[in-house]
């Protein structure tokens, strides 16, 4: 056996090392990976078990009745989602009807309006937006926003839209100030960090090679907006808005502040509501019997239910976009 035998034998040996103990760190990261993934799926499913059981003798007491009555009294252990239900999606409806037109008209400017010198200062502001606890928009919202509602805006809304079908009823009562809007117009400030910064990032994606052939074409920018970047990026927008959406749902404190926590329902929607999150909030304390903490704890069986129904709505409307686009 010559030298150049041993060497070579010597080689593979070594080559055959390292293989071994690159294929051992291979397979202990794959096993990390899918007992993180796992792990996750099975706190979900404790959740989800945990608030099944919890809500058990609410729903064996009411059944089906507990989605659709309003009655919430603990005095006579009556309770029913009804309201918070309502006032959950109704509040959640009307601050993405609001937040998402401004959060994407905000990227747009941004991406493709703003100059080079306002845009970095103009994006930190909006995304130390995100960061700000909701405790404290809640404070805000209940000694500034909702008194300058009170004073000004809900007389306006009432006055104008008075003899109007319709409106009328929906901007009737007397200016409380808190209320089903002005906790609406709370959620659109606290997602619209998230639309924005989420929209800006997708919208930058855009290949300039796409943008620059539009406006070689003639295409204004208000045309290159609509039939370049927004189809471009429809998938990533979508995102950001569901990612909002799921922020408003389960908001609580600065909801609890300035909704006014009245378990009942009104079609003005200057008048007092409530949510599943702040009812919880408000009376999870509070709770004296097994049933009444049943019920609540159905409540938020109730809220999970939703969001992950929504959430995965959203992602069967993602996966149809990406086939979609990939055809």
């Amino acid at each position: 056996m010559t030298i150049h035998d041993i060497s070579g034998i010597a080689l593979a040996s070594q080559r055959a090392r390292v293989l071994k103990r690159l294929g051992r760190g291979d397979a202990v990261f794959r096993a990390v990976t899918k007992a993180s993934a796992i792990g996750v799926l099975i706190v979900l499913g404790a959740i989800f078990a945990s608030l099944v059981m919890g809500a058990a003798l609410a729903f064996q007491t009411f059944g089906l009745d507990f989605f659709v009555t309003e009655s919430w009294n603990p005095v006579t252990d009556k309770f029913g989602a009804r309201a918070p239900i309502v006032g959950t999606l109704v509040t959640s409806f009307i601050a993405m009807l609001i937040a998402v037109p401004i959060g994407l008209g905000a990227a747009i400017f941004l991406t493709e309006l703003c100059p080079p010198i306002l845009r970095r200062p103009i994006g930190i502001a909006i995304e130390l937006l995100a960061g700000v606890p909701s405790i404290i928009y809640g404070i805000w919202g209940l000694f500034i926003f909702a008194p300058f509602l009170q004073e000004h805006v809900q007389p306006a809304l009432i006055s104008v839209f008075g003899n109007v079908p319709i409106l009328s009823s929906l901007f009737a009562g007397p200016p409380y100030g808190i209320g089903v809007l002005t906790a609406s117009l709370i959620l659109a400030i606290m997602v619209l960090p998230f639309i924005t910064a989420v929209s800006r990032d997708v919208f930058e994606t855009v290949p300039v090679l796409l943008k620059e052939s539009a406006f070689g074409i003639g295409c204004t920018t208000w045309e290159v907006i609509r039939s370049v970047v927004i189809p471009y990026t429809s998938v990533g927008l979508l995102g950001g808005v569901m990612l909002g959406l799921g922020r408003a749902l389960g908001e609580t404190m600065a909801v609890t502040f300035v909704i006014g926590n009245a378990h009942r329902l009104s079609t003005s929607l200057l008048a007092p509501g409530t949510t599943i999150s702040a009812t919880i909030a408000n009376e999870f304390t509070e709770a004296t019997g097994d049933l009444y903490t049943s019920s609540l704890i159905a409540l938020g069986l109730i809220l999970f239910i939703i969001t992950f129904i929504v959430l995965a709505l959203a992602r069967l409307l993602l996966m149809r976009l990406e086939r979609s686009a990939g055809s």
